[in-house]
């Protein structure tokens, strides 16, 4: 978290570092946004415009809800992909012949070996 910027603890000499009782409530609300699927580099924008009340977040600046609109957006959008891959994957599994497992009782998908394949043409 130091690292992205999200957090700066004091460092003593020994290069030890030294966090206060804000450092872990920002981790609480970093961990929180984390938790939610934002990346760091936008939690690193949005972390000052965050409050805590009680046991939730509350944005404080008024742009940020646009962004996290954007981010959830987003989110959807890739949980959309991963139901159609998982789509397409249940259809490939169903059409797998009965007993047409590999190891451990595992559907086995092998492709082609190179040998079998037509030989690609290309076009001009």
């Amino acid at each position: 978290m130091e690292q992205q910027g999200l957090l700066t603890p004091e460092r003593l000499p020994s290069g030890y570092r030294v966090y206060g009782e804000s450092d872990v409530e920002t981790v609480r609300r970093i961990r929180c946004l984390l938790a939610a699927g934002l990346p760091t580099a936008l939690i690193a924008q949005v972390l000052p415009c965050i409050r805590a009340d009680d046991e939730r977040l509350v944005p404080t600046c008024p742009d940020l809800l646009a962004q996290l609109r954007r981010e959830g957006e987003r989110i959807t959008r890739a949980i959309e992909d991963l139901q159609a891959s998982r789509a397409m994957l249940d259809t490939i599994i169903a059409a797998a012949p009965p007993g047409a497992t590999g190891r451990r009782g595992r559907l086995s998908l092998a492709l082609p070996r190179q040998a079998d394949r037509k030989p690609h043409r290309r076009t001009a």
